[in-house]
């Protein structure tokens, strides 16, 4: 038998208090969002260490990931963050007042801006997903590589119908 938690002790109390009420839901969705609790820790920590914020490291790691030379356009980057089009501008000037990024003409389109990470973004961007990743398997610890993949699967399963939302945005 698997330890109880503290979901398991208030699933028990509705249930006594409101046997009508199906409360099935809190058994999933309330471990996820004690969980998320938990990984917004780790985040904070990891992202605190390279002295970024999330928001920073949202952008810098769409660059990262774009590959060398790190650059993408600005409508790229919002499709990647969900932003808006004034709250990417506002932090790409943030972002290149850190030396962090900088602005680039677009070398096939005069008119438009590239959105270039720095020397300096990549360091701090690749020291926070290092730091990142042992607090998140920390957090996964008692989950055996073949339980991470099952549960992975089920909650890409379950998000998979809001991320389709998401872009439609």
């Amino acid at each position: 038998m698997t330890a109880r938690d503290e979901v398991d002790r208030i699933v028990e109390a509705w249930r006594r208090e409101r046997p009508e009420l199906d409360v099935e839901p809190l058994q999933v969705l309330s471990r996820v969002s004690r969980l998320a609790r938990h990984l917004d820790l780790a985040r904070k920590q990891a992202f605190a260490a390279s002295e970024l914020e999330s928001w920073e490291f949202d952008v810098l790691s769409a660059l990262r990931r774009a590959g060398d030379p790190y650059e993408l356009s600005p409508k790229a980057l919002l499709q990647q963050t969900l932003v808006s089009s004034g709250t990417m501008t506002n932090r790409i000037d943030r972002l290149a007042t850190r030396g962090l990024v900088e602005r680039r003409t677009d070398p096939n389109d005069g008119r438009s801006i590239r959105v270039r990470m720095t020397d300096e973004g990549r360091r701090r961007v690749d020291r926070a997903i290092d730091q990142l990743m042992v607090g998140e398997a920390a957090l996964l610890q008692r989950l055996s590589r073949a339980d991470q993949e099952r549960l992975a699967g089920l909650l890409r399963t379950l998000s998979a119908d809001f991320d389709d939302e998401a872009a439609e945005l």
